[in-house]
C-alpha cells in the first residue's frame, strides 16, 4: 500500500485548474448504458472509483475509447447481460458506491439491473432504499439475497408515476431519473435531489433526447421516450476539490489562484469559506486566494458561536466538513462543526487532536473547534486516511504543520483526487509517494 510523507510548513503559490466532477462522473458515465450510439465525455477525473467503473463498464460489454487525458468515447451497442451473473461482477460491483447507478440504465433499455451491495467510503449507514422504492414505483420487480447481499431488479415495460422520494437522494435521484426516461408515459419525482451534478446528469440526458423539465428544482417531470442517442458532454469542475484548494490556501498561508471553477455552479461554497474567516475574490470565473497572516472565524447576528453544518444542496455539502473543520484549527475563534447527514465522518479528528488541534468531540455528529490562530503550529504525525474528504484533510492538515508526516492508506484519496501530490507539487508543497 502507499504512502504519502509530507514535509509541512511550505507556503504555495501559483495557479491551479481543478479537477472534473467525480460525483458528476460517476452518473454521466452510467448513462451511456442508455444508448448504443457513441457518447462522448470531457473532463472526466481520471482517479481511482471512476477509473474502476469504466472498467465495469468495458467488462460488461462497453467500448471504451480514451481519446486523450479526461476525454472518453463510450459505445453501449453490444452489452453482455449475462456478465451480471458471473462472480466477477459480483466482485467488480461490489468495489465501488458509484456501480449503483448502473442499475437505472440497464433496467430502463434492458428489462434488469442486478448489482451486489456497493463499497465504497466507511462514513456511516447509507441506505439503497430510496433507489429500489423507485424502480418499484415504475413498475420493476425487486429481490434482494440476502446470502450474498445482491440486488435485482427485472421489468417487462416500465411506466411513468408520481413518487415521492422519502430522501432527497442525490444517486437514488439519478438512478430513477434514467430509469425513468424510457418509461412509458410521465414520471414526476417530487423531493428529488437537485444537486449540479443532477442538473448535468438532466441537461446530458436531454441532449440525448430525452424529455425532463424542473431541473434544478426538487421536483422533475420527465416524459418518456423510447429511445435515446449519442451525445456530447463536458463535466463541471469538481466543487469539493476547489473549497479543498480554498481550505488548503487559508491554513498553509499560500496565495492561491482557482482557474475555471464555474463560480455559478459553486453555491453556497465561497459564503461559508468567508464565514470562516478566509478571504478571496471571484475574479471573473477563477478565485484567488491572497496569503493570510491570520483569519477569523465569523459569528452569528446575537455573537453565538458559528456553527457549520452539512445540508442537501443547495446548503453546504457534507463533502466539505471535513475541509472546513481543518481549516477552522488554526484560524481565530471558535465554531461547531455538525455533521448531520453520516455518522461516522468525524472520527479522523483523533489525528487532528494528535497534531495539537484544540477540538472537542461532542458525540459522533458534533465537534467543537478552539482555533489555534497560529500561535501554535501543528506538529507531524503519522497517520491514517480512512476516507476520501477526512484522507484530504488530513493532508491539508499535514501541510501546514510543523516536521514530517506519514498518511498511510492513501489508495482513499486516490479515489476522490486527480495526481493530487504532483499538482500541489508544483506549487511548492512537499508531498512524496512512496509505495
Amino acid at each position: 500500500m502507499a504512502i504519502f510523507e509530507i514535509e509541512g510548513g511550505h507556503k504555495l503559490k501559483g495557479e491551479i485548474i481543478p479537477q472534473g466532477a467525480k460525483n458528476e462522473a460517476l452518473q454521466v458515465v452510467c448513462a451511456v448504458l442508455l444508448t448504443p450510439d457513441p457518447v462522448t465525455i470531457t473532463n472526466i477525473p481520471e482517479i481511482r472509483d471512476v477509473l474502476k467503473l469504466i472498467e465495469l463498464l468495458q467488462s460488461l460489454g462497453v467500448k471504451v475509447t480514451r481519446n486523450e487525458r479526461g476525454s472518453f468515447t463510450f459505445i453501449a451497442k453490444d452489452i453482455d447481460l449475462e456478465f451480471l451473473n458471473s462472480e466477477d461482477f459480483k466482485k467488480q460491483g461490489a468495489a465501488l458506491r458509484g456501480s449503483i447507478m448502473i442499475v437505472g440504465p440497464l433496467l430502463s433499455r434492458f428489462g434488469r439491473g442486478y448489482i451486489p451491495s456497493p463499497g465504497g467510503d466507511k462514513i456511516g449507514r447509507r441506505r439503497l432504499d430510496t433507489h429500489f422504492e423507485g424502480f418499484i414505483k415504475l413498475g420493476a420487480k425487486f429481490e434482494f439475497q440476502a446470502e450474498n447481499n445482491f440486488y435485482k431488479v427485472s421489468a417487462d415495460n416500465l411506466k411513468g408515476c408520481y413518487m415521492l422520494l422519502d430522501e432527497a437522494s442525490v444517486t437514488g435521484t439519478a438512478n430513477i431519473l434514467m430509469a425513468a426516461v424510457l418509461a412509458e408515459g410521465i414520471t414526476t419525482i417530487y423531493n428529488a435531489a437537485c444537486e449540479p451534478y443532477l442538473q448535468q446528469l438532466c441537461l446530458m440526458l436531454n441532449s440525448m433526447g430525452a424529455k425532463i423539465t424542473g431541473i434544478g428544482s426538487n421536483q422533475l417531470t420527465i416524459e418518456g421516450v423510447t429511445a435515446l442517442h449519442g451525445c456530447e458532454h463536458r463535466c463541471l469542475p469538481d466543487m469539493i476539490e476547489i473549497g479543498s484548494f480554498i481550505g488548503m490556501a487559508a491554513i498553509t498561508q499560500s496565495e492561491i489562484t482557482l482557474k475555471g471553477c464555474r463560480i455559478d455552479m459553486l453555491g453556497i461554497i465561497p459564503k461559508m469559506f468567508q464565514r470562516l474567516g478566509v478571504k478571496l475574490e471571484i475574479r471573473g470565473d477563477d478565485i484567488y486566494i491572497p496569503a493570510m497572516d491570520h483569519y477569523e472565524i465569523d459569528t452569528f447576528i446575537d455573537g453565538s458561536i458559528l456553527t457549520v453544518s452539512d445540508q442537501i444542496w443547495p446548503g453546504f455539502t457534507p463533502d466539505l466538513i471535513s475541509i472546513a473543520l481543518v481549516t477552522a484549527t488554526q484560524a481565530r475563534g471558535t465554531v461547531l462543526i455538525h455533521q448531520k447527514m453520516f455518522e461516522s465522518r468525524l472520527f479522523f479528528v483523533d489525528n487532528l487532536i494528535d497534531m495539537g488541534a484544540q477540538i472537542i468531540l461532542c458525540d459522533p455528529h458534533r465537534c467543537t473547534v478552539i482555533g489555534l490562530d497560529r500561535r501554535t503550529q501543528l506538529k507531524g504525525i503519522t497517520m491514517s486516511s480512512p476516507d476520501i474528504r477526512a484522507g484530504v484533510a488530513l493532508l491539508i492538515a499535514a501541510m501546514s504543520a510543523k516536521g514530517k508526516s506519514t498518511i498511510k492508506n492513501i489508495e482513499q484519496i486516490d479515489r476522490g483526487y486527480e495526481r493530487i501530490e504532483e499538482r500541489l507539487n508544483a506549487l511548492g508543497a512537499k508531498i512524496t509517494r512512496i509505495d
